[in-house]
């Protein structure tokens, strides 16, 4: 089976029209996308849209085979001409089953947004499954029969759609995702490659034909990752981005609980209120034991505050616990963990903290605490096989 993307953007197509933003102004030329339409195998067409059939032709393909044409979602805005060549578009209700002269099948999946997906399967057996904009499966099965060969969906929007169908089985390393109805909250160039090679997916330009079932370089999805930055960078959000496709995740605050802290309060509730709520937390800076079990990624916020809890357990902020033990005991505590990161073979994601480019710390125990950070990060970073920093909220790659 083949599929043919007529289009890859959000149903306005990127660049929004009139739309000033950042990304829209940067998306012309070959960065441009059309609202997204699928071609299978020139006899099923998935979303009619405006200029269908000069898309196809621009692809090297003809909409002159196509036998049912089929909608995802409502289309608001002006009626969309029907070329003379194709058969009048419809929705298959949820639940129910089409079969082509060509041969395929057709299911439709309910959504838990408006709009229908559909499971696509060919007369040789390849599985495809096709998702509206902003919209995710609804009352999958669990276990799933067979995991899909390629899942073409709004993977920007509703990453919580391919976690769901990963939880299931739906989804497994051999499925090719596709990323689709891009919008302008979706980073451009090179960006958006970064982030979808991170939910094991990737998107394509308008225009490209893709094999469905055969065999596809999967995107190579770092199994530690080390994100810095200053303060408000962006450095958490980066990092919950990067495992939003997961269908479980352990979140490891290191920060615990103040009692009567209001600020401290506030910013755990913004960190609560943004995370899937299938994610579980843990509270505790015993990270070594952690890396070493088996289990769904670890998202570790933040190495900075577990730099503070050692330093509390061994007195390093004062000089003479320093001096007394205190630096020996801190170093082998560091190690510990280190080593850990080097054997865990679980997914992690770690966020800490750039303290050493700011202004000098007035103080002993201050200066103490920046150099300290600046080697864990160091010594970390070394064990990860991406590291990132963040600043201004954008992402630069310094390894991987």
């Amino acid at each position: 089976m083949e599929l043919t993307l007529l289009g890859t953007g959000a149903p306005d197509g990127l660049p929004r029209p009139d739309c000033p933003c950042a990304v829209c102004a940067s998306s012309r030329g070959a960065r441009a996308r059309a609202a997204t339409a699928l071609l299978v195998d020139d006899a099923l067409l998935l979303d009619l849209t405006p200029g269908a059939v000069f898309a196809a032709a621009r692809a090297g393909r003809s909409l002159s085979g196509v036998r049912q044409v089929l909608l995802t979602h409502p289309h608001d805005g002006p009626a969309v001409e029907l070329p003379a060549s194709l058969p009048a578009a419809g929705r298959v209700p949820d639940g129910q089953e089409l079969t082509l002269i060509s041969g395929h099948r057709v299911r439709a999946m309910a959504m838990d947004a408006p709009g229908t997906g559909y499971e696509v399967t060919s007369p040789e057996g390849e599985r495809l499954l096709y998702l509206p904009p902003g919209a995710s499966p609804a009352g999958l099965a669990d276990p799933f029969a067979e995991p899909y060969d390629m899942v073409v969906c709004d993977v920007v929007g509703r990453p919580d759609a391919v976690a769901r169908l990963r939880a299931v089985g739906a989804v497994t390393t051999a499925t090719e995702v596709v990323a689709v109805h891009l919008d302008h909250d979706a980073p451009p160039g090179a960006e958006l490659d970064r982030r979808l090679a991170a939910a094991g997916a990737r998107a394509v330009p308008d225009g490209t034909t893709l094999p469905v079932g055969a065999y596809h370089a999967v995107p190579e999805v770092p199994r530690r990752t080390l994100v810095t930055g200053g303060a408000r960078s962006g450095k958490s959000v980066e990092a919950e981005q990067r495992l939003e496709t997961y269908p479980e995740v352990v979140y490891v605050a290191t920060g615990g609980r103040r009692q009567g802290d209001t600020e401290w309060e506030a910013r755990i509730g913004l960190h609560r209120e943004r995370r899937p709520a299938a994610w579980r937390t843990e509270e505790t800076c015993e990270l070594a034991g952690l890396l070493e079990q088996d289990g769904p990624p670890l998202l570790i916020d933040c190495l900075s505050l577990w730099l503070t809890d050692a330093m509390d357990r061994v007195d390093a902020w004062d000089d003479t616990g320093w001096t007394d033990g205190g630096q020996e005991k801190l170093r082998a505590r560091v190690g510990e963990l280190v080593r850990a990161v080097r054997g865990t073979r679980r997914t992690v994601v770690a966020v800490t903290n750039e303290v050493g480019s700011g202004v000098v710390p007035a103080t002993a125990s201050g200066r103490r605490f920046r150099d300290e950070l600046g080697r864990l990060n160091a010594a970390f970073a070394a064990e990860c096989e991406e590291v990132l920093l963040v600043v201004a909220g954008r992402a630069l790659v310094l390894r991987g």
